[in-house]
């Protein structure tokens, strides 16, 4: 199961990687503007309106990989143990102590290990 999630883990940050690649390589819709005037980014390699389509499926297919990957991921890591998060907080909380005093006579809470004023003199 180490495996599986460790491959899941890989794929899940190649996807990521590609994902933020196939994003910064996409130009905005202000950059379809100065082509219509003129300048050369219109004769690009995937031609004119072809590079946006390619990159947009590319990086949506992309995303798709990337949460499924985090769902698969968050189900074995919940399944895992079967133990729930809430089980290991309590088992590891501090027992409180049943002779310590919960509020000092002037009102104030009680600070551990600290004597009231009248025992220290």
């Amino acid at each position: 199961m180490q495996i599986f999630a460790n491959l899941i883990l890989v794929l899940q940050l190649l996807s990521a990687l590609v994902m933020i690649g196939l994003v910064l390589v996409q130009h905005g819709k202000g950059a379809d503007m100065g082509a219509s005037f003129g300048s050369g980014a219109s004769g690009s390699l995937f031609g004119a309106t072809g590079s946006a389509n390619f990159l947009s499926r590319s990086t949506a297919v992309c995303a798709t990989v990337f949460f499924v990957c985090t769902l698969a991921l968050a189900y074995s890591s919940n399944h895992r143990g079967g133990v729930n998060v809430d089980d290991k907080l309590l088992d590891k909380a501090p027992a409180v102590a049943a002779s310590a005093p919960a509020v000092v006579a002037s009102g104030a809470a009680a600070i551990p290990g600290a004597e009231p004023a009248s025992a220290a003199k």
